[in-house]
């Protein structure tokens, strides 16, 4: 009779928690994930903290990530951009390592580390020879119980985000049109700020402002811990709970989130900025990540945007030369996000040219079916694609991480493979007939500076 491998995980569990400090500390084992073949596995300490464990042995190597259910729809107007402010201030001083001491101490052991902040979430991630994994938890630990938040490191960071918004937004034609973009198209929900935050925002955050936010946060009940790599499952989880199992847990403050209400009429603007040719930004509501038909966009998104065989590639840059380059995507968010389409106009070309274009070709794919051949190479690349993220074992954790801290759900990106496969001719006229609706449409073009602008209509 073969044992149940979660039967010995539990007993194992069990035998541990008889040397857990507190309550805190102790391991519970509560199921696996199917994870293309493999099994990750699930843990919870005492104060929260979920562990989520895969053992790949393909190299010895290993990645260690801390997933936070905080991005910037948890922030409130008037503070946007604390989460990627903090970001930032994470790889700053604590109570016990200097300014510096982080990076340093992990690049002395050939470890990669970084970081990022979206709408959903913040993670932070440190790859390094699985030898030396323990350094890594103890700094992560470290830094989510004891960072310092007093004023020279809060003004100091500060600056920083100020620069890189100067940067990546206010001196970037796409950045500056993608922010307005999503300003445009949601009204009521926090989807409608950026993540980097508004200027006056970061310039007016309070230590007070940090210490709130990372205390309510910044707590192991609000994290997910994935490992993968070449390790010994039952060394790791240990290091985990002593380095862990003291943190208490925080009460996280519900979501206090208002839908977004339909959008009834066309939104559009005209801005001007230091560009060569026109730009457009063209986009649909779309569905959220959980949503059944959220891949199945996904795949028209390929059929229509996606490589040089696709239609709007073919009819705009080969064909008629009215562009230079297109593309499209589907924004995997929890709540319902955007269906993007993104297009640079060909020398004296304009945005209504193209979008002229854009919309014969939306109109032809909500009467007509594609055809099995483009199904099937959109599929095909869909699902290269996500397999090609699969292929590393920081690629494996990031897949993890993500999906549980925004679905649940640490194997969904296995169900969304399968979902691909699933989609036919038929599910890809009714989401177009669904989702590619007029007066669900927000655009933005961009001008050149030298070219007089319209009248915006907002």
């Amino acid at each position: 009779m073969t044992r149940d491998p979660s039967t010995s995980r539990r007993a194992w569990a069990d035998a541990a928690n008889a040397t857990a400090s507190s309550e805190s500390a102790r391991l519970t084992y509560e199921q696996d994930h199917t994870f293309f073949g493999d099994a990750v596995h699930r843990w919870r300490l005492g104060n929260g903290l979920t562990v989520l464990v895969l053992t790949d042995s393909s190299a010895p190597v290993a990645t260690y990530h801390t997933w936070f259910k905080v991005g910037s729809r948890h922030e409130r107007p008037g503070k946007t951009g604390l989460a990627h402010l903090f970001e930032h201030l994470m790889f700053n001083e604590t109570e016990n390592l200097p300014a510096g001491s982080f990076d340093r101490k992990l690049e002395e052991s050939g470890a990669e580390t970084n970081a990022a902040t979206w709408v959903d979430w913040t993670y932070y991630y440190e790859s390094l020879p699985a030898d030396r994994l323990k350094l890594a938890i103890r700094l992560e630990a470290e830094r989510m119980s004891r960072l310092v938040l007093r004023s020279p490191q809060v003004e100091s960071e500060k600056e920083v985000v100020a620069n890189e918004r100067r940067y990546r937004v206010d001196d970037d034609v796409e950045g500056a049109a993608n922010e307005l973009l999503y300003k445009m198209a949601f009204h009521k929900h926090p989807y409608g700020w950026p993540t980097i935050g508004w200027m006056e925002d970061i310039r007016g955050f309070t230590p007070e402002d940090c210490a709130a936010f990372y205390k309510t946060y910044y707590a192991p009940n609000n994290a997910t811990l994935v490992v993968v790599g070449d390790i010994r499952e039952r060394d790791v989880l240990l290091a985990i709970r002593d380095a862990y199992g003291a943190i208490a847990a925080q009460p996280i403050p519900p979501e206090d989130i208002t839908p977004e209400p339909h959008q009834f009429e066309r939104r559009e603007t005209e801005i001007r900025k230091p560009t060569a040719t026109e730009k457009l930004l063209f986009a649909f509501k779309g569905p959220a990540l959980g949503d059944a038909d959220h891949a199945t966009l996904t795949v028209l998104s390929e059929v229509l945007f996606a490589g040089r065989a696709s239609r709007l590639y073919r009819s705009l840059v080969v064909t008629r030369e009215l562009a230079t380059d297109v593309r499209g995507s589907v924004s995997a968010f929890r709540d319902p996000g955007l269906f993007e389409c993104w297009a640079t106009a060909r020398g004296s070309h304009t945005t209504r040219e193209i979008q002229a274009v854009m919309e014969e070709e939306f109109a032809r794919v909500s009467a007509d079916v594609v055809s099995e051949e483009e199904l099937a190479r959109a599929k095909a690349r869909l699902e290269l694609g996500l397999l090609q993220q699969l292929e590393t074992i920081p690629g494996k954790a990031e897949q993890i991480g993500f999906y549980e801290t925004v679905l649940d759900d640490p194997a969904f990106a296995f169900r969304r493979v399968e979902a691909f496969r699933h989609v036919s001719a038929g599910d890809l006229r009714r989401v177009a007939r669904r989702y590619l609706v007029e007066s669900t449409t927000t655009i933005v073009r961009i001008l050149p500076e030298s070219q007089p602008s319209h009248e915006a209509v907002p």
